[in-house]
């Protein structure tokens, strides 16, 4: 099941780890995917899950904020060329997005599932 508070505080420091502290992305990531799960209470599974969510949920407003920095700030003609280059590479941004949804959700949900696993053991 789903914790929705765990994931929002995972997605919201995903989102800082790749805007602030991109150089040292897995260390971070692995971090917050702890975090989540430990936060979680959910055992092993609900750790790896919520973190999961996490990661894929920081993945998709990552990827929303670049596509507005692109498109507003994309080129000295103002929105227009913005829009046009980001037209040009849109399948390659797909691809680039798909691929980080991935990484987020694989990385952050094993160490999820650590810090679920160690959360349910603190309960007992």
């Amino acid at each position: 099941m789903t914790k929705w508070s765990a994931v929002t505080i995972g997605f919201i420091l995903a989102v800082i780890v790749q805007a602030f502290f991109a150089k040292y992305e897995f260390v971070g990531l692995l971090i917050v995917g702890f975090i989540t799960g430990y936060i979680a209470h959910s055992g092993t599974l609900g750790g790896l899950w919520n973190a999961a969510v996490a990661g894929a949920l920081g993945t998709i407003i990552g990827a929303v904020l670049f596509i507005i920095t692109v498109t507003f700030g994309g080129s000295l003609y103002g929105i227009f060329g913005g829009l046009t280059g980001f037209t040009l590479s849109g399948i390659t941004s797909l691809f680039a997005v798909v691929n980080e949804l991935i990484y987020y959700a694989i990385v952050m949900g094993i160490t999820g599932a650590i810090g679920g696993a160690i959360a349910s053991k603190d309960r007992d």
